[in-house]
């Protein structure tokens, strides 16, 4: 059995693109295995624990292999999923104009207790529900995601410097709604 791990995504590509279902569907796993962790953090950071980010999360990945299948080019894996993700997504909205934004499971820099770091998860995903949704689908790209502004820009498909003022009037409103609790908890 061949190791598809060493192999590149640009390999993997080619083996799910030109072989058997066998070698397809190992290659397509390893693909798989390689972003969907990430894949996952951000439906999950946009949406919630909700099936909606499960659904979106697993049309990401079918659209990968359809895109694959039918010989589209992908040079950026990773890229190429976050931008379909954030595409279903909005194309949700659009068609619902419903809003099914929960976050969860932020990560604390406080290990003081957990009933503290709770309360705090609690604040930022208030303070991150108070935001414009293009500040906070940036400022999470950059935070959560740790894409450059650069391939922010080219997933939003907007300048790189309208990306900056996103995550710096993002950064500013959370600090500015955070502030007061963070001062009165010390």
């Amino acid at each position: 059995m061949i190791n598809y791990r060493n192999y590149s995504d640009k390999e993997l590509i080619e083996t799910v693109y030109k072989s058997n279902d066998e070698s397809k569907s190992i290659a397509f796993s390893e693909l798989y295995n390689r972003y969907s962790y990430n894949i996952f953090h951000y439906c999950r950071k946009i949406f919630g624990e909700g099936n909606f980010a499960k659904d979106v999360f697993q049309d990401s990945f079918l659209n990968l292999l359809k895109s694959i299948e039918s010989g589209i080019q992908i040079s950026n894996v990773k890229g190429f999923l976050l931008k379909t993700a954030r595409n279903l997504s909005l194309n949700h909205r659009r068609n619902e104009k419903v809003q099914l934004i929960e976050f969860e499971d932020f990560h604390s820099i406080f290990n003081e207790n957990d009933l503290e770091n709770k309360e705090l998860e609690l604040m930022i995903e208030t303070a991150l529900e108070l935001l414009p949704e293009e500040h906070k689908e940036a400022f999470i790209l950059q935070v959560f995601e740790e894409l450059s502004y650069q391939e922010i820009s080219e997933l939003i498909e907007v300048p790189i410097s309208t990306v900056r003022n996103r995550v710096v009037r993002a950064k500013s409103k959370l600090r500015e709604i955070l502030t007061p609790y963070l001062e009165y908890s010390r």
